[in-house]
């Protein structure tokens, strides 16, 4: 499918020269008239558009197409925009460029010229699109997770393949791994999404009362057992039972787990009659089941019973693919929580992010970006923000870093010099147009900027060379 493109100018001669030259890898929709200009662009949703500032050929002072920018602007600021102005009117392309204009060219057109101009701008919006997909799904994550990397992805599949079936499910991993999360991505993804997921962390409840609030209890039965009460087991009927941190469940406990594991049914406490309760059992430990099965602390049984389907949660440190792709995706939720302007990552707090060990795996990075969040001030977040000291910082990641920007300083400058004039600024740096296009798009450098730099420094320009 072709991109398409709306050109807008007074001139029919222009209009036909433009279509006769783009048409064969674009689909080109012309028009000389503000108003049609309009509706053609809220119909099509063209990504580029160029226009003419002056749409009165009777009157040049009447700039319809600077109303018609900023409408378009308006409606979609992602519009790469290239405006048309007559010899001598940098005023106006400046003003243009303000409003948000992509680029600018003065009349007379070349044609070669505006077709690179035009195929530059769309190429970038293309780039823009897909950065900006890659953020929604950084913000979407799978179900709540986040992960680049290939052991997540492998994971990402596994929990799609286990997800159909109703067999249990046991997750190791260190503590902040994130093994809640995979569970309840389970669950949204199997057949029980609609119905309860219901998580029990084993250790946090106290021995006494744990039997009571997984199996419930009868009236009765136990002093201040006034009434009946329903235990997890029965509010996570239809759905799923997370039972965390399983390794600390006491060896009684871990017998009527068996029972149920075997036949589905449960009894309350002080009950004596069975109920039959369809759960899907979903365990998750940060302990070694196998060594505390060899000291008789965990019943061989009910680990087998529990490890149909084993799952290993890597820690943070043996996925750093993911590190930047997580802080990235806790700054879009806590700046959206909190109220605060979008924050973005210095590449030296990505450094410093990559090369902390993580010992609290995902829960610390979680926790480290949302104060960061709200305590900086800065909407470009440097080490000193998220908690870093600059010796803390490895040598080697800072060298990397500085590549990068000793490159980007290097493009910068080179630009400047050359006013944004892309052939000259090539012939400096000893690289090929092509290639300081693709550093351009890298780094995201707005080319107009440059550019007008020698209008400031020159208001009468009679001449100008374009890239």
């Amino acid at each position: 499918m072709k991109p398409k493109i709306l050109c807008v100018d007074d001139e029919e001669n222009i209009l036909k020269q433009m279509r006769w030259a783009l048409e064969a890898d674009y689909d080109v929709f012309t028009t000389s008239v503000e108003g049609e200009a309009m509706s053609i662009f809220e119909k099509e949703k063209p990504p580029v558009v160029t226009l003419d500032l002056s749409l009165n050929p009777h009157n040049s002072a009447d700039l319809g197409g600077m109303r018609l920018l900023e409408q378009i602007l308006f409606q979609d600021p992602s519009t790469r925009a290239i405006v048309v102005t007559g010899n001598n009117d940098d005023k106006n392309a400046l003003r243009a460029v303000r409003l948000g204009a992509f680029d600018y060219y003065a009349k007379p057109v070349r044609l070669d010229e505006m077709k690179v101009m035009i195929q530059r701008a769309v190429n970038i919006h293309q780039l823009q699109q897909r950065v900006n997909r890659d953020e929604q799904a950084i913000a979407n994550g799978f179900h709540g997770m986040v992960g680049m990397s290939k052991v997540m992805k492998d994971i990402f599949r596994f929990i799609e393949r286990v997800a159909v079936s109703d067999i249990s499910v046991l997750i190791c991993g260190e503590s902040g791994t994130g093994k809640e999360v995979v569970a309840q991505a389970i669950h949204l993804q199997s057949q029980r999404n609609k119905n309860p997921f219901v998580v029990v962390n084993c250790g946090a409840i106290p021995e006494n009362l744990l039997e009571s609030e997984l199996f419930g209890h009868e009236k009765g039965a136990f002093t201040g057992a006034h009434v009946q009460k329903r235990g997890k087991f029965e509010l996570a009927h239809t759905g799923t039972l997370f039972l965390d941190e399983i390794g600390e469940l006491a060896p009684p406990l871990q017998v009527k787990l068996l029972r149920f594991l075997q036949d589905r049914k449960i009894e309350r406490v002080g009950g004596t009659l069975p109920m039959e309760v369809d759960v899907r059992i979903i365990a998750a430990t940060n302990r070694d089941l196998k060594k505390d099965m060899e000291n008789h602390v965990f019943r061989e049984d009910l680990y087998y019973r529990l490890k149909v389907v084993p799952l290993d949660m890597p820690p943070l440190r043996d996925r750093k693919d993911d590190i930047i792709p997580l802080a990235k995706h806790f700054l879009i939720r806590f700046c959206k929580e909190h109220r605060k302007a979008p924050m973005t990552l210095s590449t030296e707090a990505e450094g410093a992010l990559l090369m902390h060990p993580w010992p609290g795996n995902v829960r610390e990075l979680e926790n480290l970006i949302s104060r960061s969040v709200v305590l900086s001030s800065r909407t470009v977040l440097k080490p000193s923000d998220l908690g870093f000291a600059l010796d803390q910082i490895p040598t080697d990641v800072n060298l990397k870093f500085a590549k990068k920007a000793i490159e980007m300083d290097f493009v910068k400058k080179a630009l400047s010099r050359n006013y944004g004039v892309v052939s000259r600024a090539a012939r400096e740096l000893g690289i090929s147009r092509v290639n300081l296009y693709e550093l351009i798009e890298k780094y995201n450098l707005r080319l107009q900027e440059f550019k007008l730099l020698k209008t400031r420094e020159k208001p009468q320009i009679k001449t100008r060379e374009v890239s």
